[in-house]
This record gives structure tokens, sequence and C-alpha cells, in this order.
């Protein structure tokens, strides 16, 4: 733990859509509270939205602690039971924006954050921790790059975060319990989680999965874009409980997952597919093969994104699993002429030949990133030294 002078953090979240952006702040707020004794005040401004990621969450209540972190409706600013007089460090999550009300009551020597999105672009070390003066306000804004490279602001990883997969993974008991809190039985087939954007080919997915060689269970955690999802069957409704059956494939409609439950089907699944930010690093720690969606861009600007990483993530993989990732994932993610039929069960098939060296290959750059510091720790630095030359 590091001892540090910033003691009141406030931490504004505004949720755009789905729940990455009240997921990522959620976790960030809870290690901060937890593991640096940060007061961290977290400002929502959907609590009906967040409740599905903070479950304990009184939507009745405009202010209440939960994990020692002070929840708090973004409804309290108009009504001036929040203010920024006694705050040493102010972040401002993924360009949300702060009320104006409140940026005129910052005082100059607040430290103000905005934290940005994820990604392996190379340019994000050259803008990291860069400063922005306010156009009218004493205020500075540094701009905090998540990211991969030692040079960015690191990534979410709580302290005893590898403490997890040993306990869960070696115990048999531990993975039944779970299995049938989560409402699925136990099998020994290969076993696939999916979360996706409701782009992503599934059907062609899930008709290529139906003939490969080997039995597989896929999860499916209810979620807000289930319904946009294509069914393969029109009878098929997604409902939790629902078990569907094609060929050697089958189908399990899960409940919707606290964040704990979710990283623990990442670990006990083969093959991950994740989407976005929260549940794009949970599966880069839970070590597993996985295939990554970025949220959709205009331009095709999230493939650029996902290009960046795959340049990233297969930099020290055999040429052979290498070309597998980015067939796999370009074509998930509609890439050019990867839009076509190319999607095919040949592709999985090959996929999921090839897990046991994908696994290894995962297992390789968890341990390489696990030995950088932590975005919570990096922001905490930052903070420190930031005000250190304000003395």
């Amino acid at each position: 733990m590091i001892k540090h002078a910033v003691k009141r953090w406030d931490i504004f979240c505004k949720i755009v859509d789905n729940y990455g952006d009240i997921g990522v702040c959620w976790r960030l707020s809870r290690q901060l509270a937890n593991e640096h004794s940060i007061h961290v005040r977290l400002i929502i401004d959907n609590i009906h939205v967040a409740q599905k990621i903070i479950s304990n969450l009184d939507i009745s209540k405009p202010m209440q602690l939960i994990n020692q972190v002070e929840i708090v409706a973004s409804a309290c600013l108009e009504k001036k039971q929040v203010n920024p007089d006694a705050v040493d460090a102010v972040i401002e999550t993924f360009g949300c924006g702060l009320p104006e009300q409140y940026l005129k009551q910052m005082r100059p020597e607040t430290v103000w954050i905005n934290l940005e999105y994820l990604s392996a672009e190379k340019w994000v070390s050259g803008f990291h921790a860069k400063p922005s003066k306010h156009p009218t306000l004493p205020l500075t804004k540094y701009f905090f790059f998540p990211g991969f490279d030692e040079n960015t602001g690191g990534l979410i990883r709580e302290k005893d975060l590898f403490k997890q997969p040993e306990s869960f993974l070696n115990s048999e008991e531990t993975q039944l319990t779970f299995w049938k809190k989560i409402g699925a039985e136990a099998t020994t087939d290969l076993k696939i989680s999916l979360f996706c954007y409701p782009q992503a080919p599934v059907k062609k997915l899930w008709d290529a999965l139906a003939i490969t060689s080997k039995p597989i269970s896929l999860y499916l955690p209810f979620n807000s874009t289930i319904d946009e999802l294509v069914c393969i069957k029109k009878d098929f409704k997604l409902n939790v409980g629902e078990i569907l059956k094609l060929g050697n494939l089958t189908i399990h409609v899960l409940p919707f997952l606290s964040q704990d439950d979710y990283d623990l089907l990442l670990l006990g699944c083969d093959l991950n597919f994740v989407r976005g930010e929260d549940s794009w690093i949970r599966a880069l720690w839970a070590g597993k093969p996985f295939i990554w969606q970025p949220y959709i861009q205009a331009d095709d600007t999230h493939l650029v994104k996902l290009s960046a990483f795959l340049d990233f993530y297969l930099s020290k993989a055999n040429p052979q699993n290498k070309t597998l990732i980015y067939d796999a994932s370009l074509n998930w993610s509609g890439y050019g002429h990867y839009q076509s039929n190319r999607l095919n069960s040949d592709i999985w098939q090959q996929l999921i030949d090839a897990i046991p060296k994908l696994q290894r290959h995962g297992e390789d750059v968890t341990r390489l990133l696990s030995q950088q510091p932590d975005l919570a720790t990096k922001l905490v630095i930052f903070s420190e030294n930031l005000q250190r030359n304000q003395v």
C-alpha cells in the first residue's frame, strides 16, 4: 500500500450505454478505497443502471456508502449537496465532463485527471499525462491513458487478483458450487463464454460451432443487448435458463452476472468472447484464449484499435497462432473483406484445436503485464507527484 497525501477523491461516471463505464469506475473506486485508503466519492448520473453492477445499491438513497466507496447520485450536485472544496483529486472518466458549477468551485491545486479509454495504439504513450489548461478558470486537466506499455497508465489490477484463479481452478468443489450458483450444470464439454455487441456475426459462429468435432457448451450471460442478437431458431427465446442444442453445440442462457461471478466464468471457460473494456481486461487477466470485439465506431476506427491490440498481444506468438487469432478477430469484428463468408467452421475448428497452445501464450502475456504497476497505483503516484510539485 502506498502512503500518500491525497485523501479525498471524486470520480465522475456518465453511463453512456451498456455497463462498461460503470464497470470500470466501480472496480477502480473500490481499489482506490480499499487498497490505498482514499475516501472515494463516486458520482453517477444514472443510479438505476448502476444498480446492475453495484447489486446492493439502494436507488431510493441519493447518497450511501458501499464497500468503503461513497456512492452519490449526480442530482445531489444540483442541490448543492456535493462540492469540491475539500477534494484533493477529481477523476473525470472517459471525457464525461464536469458540471460547470462544480468546476467553478474547484481549487487550483486540485488534481484534475481525465481518465481515457484503454487503447494499445502507439500514439497513446506520447499523449499520456499531458496537461491542458482550462480556457477561463485557473485549472489544469491531465489526460491519463491506461495502456499496455510501461509509459502509459497501466491496467486495472487488484493486488490479490491472482489468488482467485489459483483457489478456483484448484478446487473441484468450488467450481461445482459456482456452476450451480449461475444455473448451469458442470460439464466436461469445451466451454465458451459469449459477451458481444449485436453487430457480431453470432448466427454464423453458432452454425460453425454446431459442426465442430468436440462437444461445446456456450454460456451467454444476460445483458442489455442480448435481445438484439441474431438467433438461429425463431422459437428460441433468450430467457434466463433456456438451453438450445444445435449439433455439437449447447447454448446456455445465464442470468445477469455480478462482476465477481463474471470473472469466475472467464476462468471456468476455455475460450472467451469479450467486448468493450472491462470484460476485455478481465479476460486478459484470466489467462485464457479470447476474442475481443471493440466498441463499434464510425469509419472503422474500432478496427484500428483492434489491430493495435493484436499487434501487441501476438508480438511473441508463433506465426500459425498469430494468423489464426488475427483471422478470427477480424472476422468477428467485420473487417473489410473479412465481412464475407470467411467466418466458417474451418477457422473456429482450428481455433478450438489450438486452445492449449493459445492458453500458454495468454498466460505468458498475463505474466508479463502483471509485472507492471497497475492503474490505481499509477494514478496515486501521479497525483502525489503533482501535489508535491505544487508545494
